[in-house]
């Protein structure tokens, strides 16, 4: 029933988008090309309510429940409803910031107050462990709403978020079938075949964009399901859900350190995230993809290594993969052109 059902969502997903192409030209669900955006004509939005729609059929077949969360479920099915709400609003008419984090403010209260869903404390590798006390709450609704946002901000390609998110969800499926988390497991691939089915017409040329009604909806399932599968457990398993989103994640900081180095409110849109500076260096919008994908299954790989290492081993993955993340984001002008501390530590070091 189980491989019947994800068969269902793919099917489900491919046969919903062009319908929901239709309803999102009629409510004026559409993207218009301007300075910041590549694409030359006016676009349907709203794909990603095919996602869930189809997310949404595979959960009522399959009906899973987390033992240890009991509560974990519905408060998924009911935060993720908030979550689409919202993006299908700002598909139609662009919400303004404050009601877009107010609504995903209340997706992560739900799963937080109801669900359950929270990190009191981490275990420390040589002993002891980290209590969050109070913090535990704030941290929780600050990693959603976090995760969430980044995987929204990587949304400017034609098929970029929904293969960084497919990609990200095949590496917590595979981890909570290791830690032998069937929930998780689950609902991570009941997620990845409605995803799948929607990349069908999304990868470039798109016919559809899945809009923030997917972007916001993929960042917030793919969060929660990080938190249930690696929560209660020890540092070195928590970096884990960090390693795995390493490609919005990293793209998020650097757009943070990018705007305080010239001096720019953190909210300020511009033309340098990740896909941008690909895309400026030379690369085709397919080539930026698919570079973009072997990233994502790089980070996805190094987190399955990471989670198998000896506490050392562990550390030292982590060293060579911020140095490789460093050099990466200043060859190709994360922070921009002129922000390359590594590579002129290289230089002098190397008296050239």
């Amino acid at each position: 029933m189980f491989y019947l059902t994800l068969f269902i969502c793919f099917m489900a997903s491919i046969l919903l988008t062009p319908l929901v192409k239709k309803l999102a030209f009629k409510v004026g669900a559409t993207d218009k090309p301007n300075h910041r955006k590549v694409h030359a004509k006016i676009m349907p939005r709203l794909g990603g309510l095919a996602i869930y729609v189809s997310f949404i059929i595979g959960i009522v077949i399959l009906r899973p429940t987390d033992p240890n969360e009991p509560n974990a479920a519905l408060a998924i099915v009911l935060g993720s409803l908030i979550i689409i709400m919202t993006g299908m609003l700002d598909d139609m008419i662009e919400l303004s910031a404050k009601y877009k984090l107010i609504g995903q403010l209340a997706a992560a209260f739900i799963v937080v107050f109801y669900g359950g869903v929270s990190v009191p404390f981490i275990n420390l590798p040589f002993g002891g462990q980290i209590e969050f006390g109070f913090l535990s709450l704030p941290l929780t609704i600050l990693w959603i709403v976090g995760i969430t946002n980044a995987i929204n901000l990587i949304d400017g390609l034609d098929g970029l978020a929904a293969g960084v998110s497919s990609i990200a969800l095949i590496t917590i499926s595979l981890m909570a079938i290791i830690m032998g988390d069937g929930y998780v497991a689950t609902v991570a691939s009941l997620v990845l075949m409605s995803t799948l089915g929607f990349l069908f017409y999304n990868f470039h040329p798109a016919k559809i964009f899945m809009g923030d009604t997917g972007a916001l909806f993929l960042g917030y399932i793919i969060s929660v399901l990080a938190l249930l599968g690696f929560k209660n457990v020890t540092l070195i398993s928590f970096i884990v859900p960090i390693i795995i989103l390493g490609v919005p994640i990293s793209d998020t900081f650097f757009a943070i350190i990018r705007r305080i180095v010239n001096k720019k409110p953190l909210s300020a849109p511009d033309k340098s995230h990740l896909h941008h500076c690909l895309l400026g260096i030379g690369f085709t919008h397919r080539q930026t993809v698919l570079i973009i994908y072997a990233l994502a299954a790089f980070f996805g790989l190094t987190a399955v290594i990471f989670s198998q290492a000896k506490v050392w081993g562990a550390f030292v993955v982590i060293a060579v993969l911020l140095i490789l993340i460093e050099f990466f984001a200043e060859k190709v002008g994360l922070m921009g052109k002129d922000h390359r501390p590594l590579h002129k530590l290289v230089r002098d070091l190397s008296g050239k």
